[in-house]
């Protein structure tokens, strides 16, 4: 079982940067993937960044350009440095943990942390 705890939401202007932190402990697998996911109220959880414990990296369209990823595997902390913000960025981001690959799909992923609101005013 893995936990995560998510931190580093916020209150930011349009234009802005903020900085999400995820650190995970418990059984981690050797190879697997920690990521960011996005969730506006009544609408999916959307993917936004992956990284594996190798380096791959995997971001949505949406977040490309503006937002990058970044692990720790000493640490088994991740990161997701939010830059240009936009106030269609605003909602709850929750971090994520799966084994082997990344991939894009909420199901596929094992574990989540409870959520860090992130909102960006116009």
């Amino acid at each position: 079982q893995v936990q995560l705890v998510e931190s580093g939401g916020g209150l930011v202007q349009a234009g802005g940067s903020l900085r999400l932190s995820c650190a995970a402990s418990g059984s981690m697998f050797s190879s697997d993937t920690m990521g960011w996911f996005r969730q506006a109220p009544g609408k999916e959880r959307e993917f936004v960044a992956a990284a594996t414990r190798s380096g791959g990296i995997l971001y949505a369209d949406s977040v490309k350009g503006r937002f990058t990823i970044s692990r720790d595997n000493a640490n088994n902390t991740v990161y997701l440095q939010m830059n240009s913000l936009k106030p269609e960025d605003t909602t709850v981001y929750y971090c994520a943990y799966k084994r082997f690959a990344a991939v894009m799909v909420a199901s596929m992923y094992d574990a989540w942390g409870q959520g860090t609101q992130v909102t960006v005013s116009s």
